[in-house]
């Protein structure tokens, strides 16, 4: 809105004719786009917004036309005879009109003159932050230098770094109202809106950086709301309610929700992707947590586990994407498969109890060391093919997995088939030795996930399945970049609740 409630009740015609020609039109101008926007609020329904169903009003749905056909039914059943006769009422019109009416509900509320709870002044005031219109909201005029008075005001709790290290600073905000010589009296407010149903924007009991500390308490060293309310109560004593530390921790996912674009067209714009998946449980249904990790950046995400999030996310993709053998990977071109998966596997045929099972592991386990062994010397020495020394003993090798591919020990021909279907990737590495053989980076990042998921099972709502995703994301590609993560939060909280764009991520190596 260009005019707010306050300013709206000062217009009258005595106000609006006694402007001239260039001040009314501006004025004219800020009327219609309110009106236009109210119109546009006004036409909003559960069919052209984000508004529930539920919302809407019982004549605006489907109960209309149940109780128009509700209608027409009763007067069917009337015309053919089957009605009460006229001067008659049905029996059991009578029957409910000869019941006595249920007493009405208790009014829902605290009782008239019941005492209130509110959150005490604090004890101390460290400074004070005046809030001053600049022009008028009427004629448009400037309003510097004019007297202003306050109208309201809200504190803040803040955690400020300064020369002797963090402090406690609670500031007091006072937003002034200025009367302008044309009679109008303009009244500074913080800028508010509402992004995914999360509100932001000023008049903020928590700081930038106590909500900052509050993200990394919560995301980074995985505390309960409960035990970070008891950690700021104890060590900074600043009492604060569990539901105004999850509304922070909602605010922190918001406010950065713009910069996943950048992190999207960074992880696409990677040569080397390393890319994995765990299960992650959502209002008991399983999903799974993904994590794509380049050099200098990591995205999460939450989604099944088909192909769509994949392919999705790396159209147009061009580097080397380093996985498991998860089909989902499997479309693309150029892919490198995780040796150590494959390790694993033939580490459990070794303890089987089939002797053919156990020579069979032995086989790739021996394989795997003189690879590993081959790669690392080639890493140290200038950058050349390995394809050609290797070609012999690989060809015996993929002769010996045509020969099990049939077995009939199933976790020999699982193995065996693996190799067969992915062995350009998982020998590509020969080629360019510099290469990863495992895919530890994206195992890595996901302990991160594992580890809430353990403690909390998961996530009850979407939102807080994409609020760990976001969050995790940015503190993640910051660490990668050499920048600490909790200054860019609170750069992010402070610029969002003034109404300013997002910044965007600092860039690698400090710049």
């Amino acid at each position: 809105m260009k005019i707010n409630d306050h300013s709206l009740r000062q217009l009258d015609e005595a106000y609006v004719t006694s402007l001239d020609e260039a001040a009314l039109r501006g004025l004219s101008l800020r009327l219609l786009a309110d009106l236009k926007e109210a119109r546009e609020r006004l036409n909003q329904n559960s069919g052209n917004s984000s508004r529930p169903p539920s919302s809407q009003a019982p004549w605006d749905t489907s109960s209309v036309l149940e109780s128009e056909a509700l209608k027409a039914a009763r007067e069917v059943e009337e015309a053919d005879g089957e009605g009460p006769e006229p001067g008659e009422e049905a029996p059991k019109e009578e029957a409910r009109r000869a019941e006595p009416a249920p007493p009405s509900p208790r009014r829902a509320g605290k009782p008239v003159g019941a005492p209130g709870h509110g959150r005490p002044a604090p004890e101390r005031v460290d400074g004070e932050a005046l809030h001053i219109a600049l022009e008028c909201s009427g004629c448009g005029q400037s309003l510097s230098g004019l007297t202003s008075s306050a109208y309201t005001g809200h504190y803040e709790v803040d955690l400020v770094r300064e020369a002797a290290g963090w402090t406690v600073r609670w500031t007091r905000h006072l937003w002034h109202e200025t009367g302008c010589p044309c009679g109008h009296l303009t009244r500074a407010e913080p800028p508010r809106w509402q992004e995914d149903g999360v509100a932001l924007g000023g008049f903020r009991l928590i700081g930038p950086g106590l909500a900052a500390l509050i993200v990394a308490l919560a995301l980074r060293y995985r505390l309960s709301r409960a035990r970070i309310r008891e950690f700021l109560a104890d060590w900074f004593g600043v009492s604060l309610s569990v539901g105004a530390l999850h509304a922070v921790i909602e605010e922190a996912g918001a406010a950065v929700a713009p910069v996943e674009a950048e992190l999207i067209q960074a992880v696409q714009a990677s040569g080397l992707l390393h890319a994995d998946e765990t299960p992650w449980p959502e209002r008991g249904v399983c999903l799974w947590l993904w994590v794509f990790t380049a050099a200098h950046v990591t995205l999460y995400s939450v989604s099944h586990r088909g192909q769509e999030l994949v392919r999705n996310l790396l159209e147009g993709f061009a580097g080397v994407l380093m996985s498991d053998g998860w089909q989902a990977y499997r479309w693309q071109p150029r892919r490198l498969r995780c040796w150590a998966h494959l390790k694993r596997k033939a580490v459990g045929l070794t303890e089987s109890f089939s002797p053919e099972a156990q020579t069979f592991g032995g086989e790739v386990l021996a394989l795997w060391k003189a690879l590993w062994e081959a790669v690392q010397a080639a890493r140290d020495g200038p950058p050349h093919s390995l394809c050609s020394e290797w070609s012999e003993r690989l060809g015996a090798f993929r002769t010996r997995c045509e020969t099990h591919r049939d077995s009939p020990h199933a976790k020999i021909r699982a193995l065996a088939g693996e190799f067969l279907n992915a062995w350009e990737a998982i020998f590509a590495v020969l080629d360019d030795p510099r290469g990863p053989l495992t895919n530890n980076a994206a195992e890595r990042a996901l302990r991160h996930g594992v580890i809430p998921r353990r403690i909390t099972h998961g996530a009850r709502t979407e939102r807080g399945s994409r609020l760990l995703a976001l969050l995790a994301s940015v503190i993640d590609t910051c660490r990668q970049r050499g920048h600490s993560p909790w200054d860019y939060p609170r750069a992010t909280f402070t610029r969002r609740r003034q109404g300013l764009a997002v910044l965007p991520l600092p860039a690698a190596g400090g710049e």
